[in-house]
């Protein structure tokens, strides 16, 4: 560390906090699932409890005592405990559920916004942020879509 003498105490109280804050950082580690995204866990040992801070971020489904499914359900930041049978955590993380980015484009009219999904043709997507209406013609579709589908397997 630099002897604090040789330079201005403010920069040394500079140099002090952003060490401290570089090293907070690096301790935390988050996992990091996008929304609408499965991401599969696999667990060292077996977990016996699952605890998710706020189930309306993300949702975990246990397909094992040894392997997870955590999917993203709306953007935003949590924590998942895994406990194994003694009580001791497995897991403690942050999760970080966020948009997905990658093979989308938003079009923007003024203040109104549309995203759409492009893979490789590019079709309308419900996306959190999007104009009221653009979003619902977007989830009015999806929704018809799935219900022609749901119909056309019962049959």
């Amino acid at each position: 560390m630099l002897p604090c003498r040789l330079i201005s105490s403010f920069f040394c109280a500079a140099i002090l906090i952003s060490v401290g804050l570089g090293a907070a950082k690096a301790d935390e580690r988050m996992i990091m699932v996008d929304m609408d995204q499965a991401k599969v866990i696999q667990l060292d040992r077996p977990a016996n409890t699952v605890i998710v801070g706020n189930p309306s971020i993300v949702d975990v489904q246990v397909l094992s005592s040894n392997r997870l499914v955590m999917t993203g359900k709306a953007s935003g930041i949590t924590n998942i405990v895994i406990l194994d049978q003694k009580g001791n955590p497995i897991v403690d993380e942050r999760v970080s559920v966020g948009t997905f980015e990658k093979d989308t484009v938003r079009v923007y009219r003024q203040a109104s916004r549309a995203t759409y999904a492009c893979t490789p043709e590019c079709v309308p997507t419900a996306t959190v942020g999007d104009d009221m209406e653009n979003f619902g013609v977007a989830i009015q579709q999806q929704t018809q879509r799935q219900n022609i589908a749901e119909q056309a397997a019962k049959n």
